[in-house]
């Protein structure tokens, strides 16, 4: 799926790391799912607590309409440096996530 942040984030990383484990491919594919739902919602969050109550309904609306142009420009009217914080926010999971697969790997 594509999201309206899928342009500033890698996580290509992330799934070569998910590959190198000793899992069936449905197994490799839940946790891809669970991989791409933990970060999507992590930045949902990182999106929402800069949003005020208004703002959050407006936002949730233009995401509905799915014109990533239209979102992009009321994200970046209402929230400074919004890129920047995706970008952490994606960059901070991908870390967590690129050690406990490793960690995974090593039992």
């Amino acid at each position: 799926m594509k999201y309206f942040y899928t342009h500033l984030i890698e996580i290509e990383s992330v799934s070569m790391e998910l590959d190198k484990l000793d899992l069936s491919g449905e197994q490799k594919k839940h946790l891809a799912n669970l991989i791409d739902s933990s970060i999507h919602h992590s930045i949902l969050d990182v999106v929402m607590s800069e949003l005020s109550p208004q703002n959050k309904r407006v936002f949730l609306q233009v995401c509905k309409e799915d014109d990533h142009s239209k979102l992009w420009k009321f994200l970046n009217e209402k929230i400074d440096n919004i890129e920047e914080k995706i970008k952490k926010c994606a960059d901070d999971l991908k870390l967590q996530l690129h050690n406990d697969l490793r960690e995974a790997g090593e039992k």
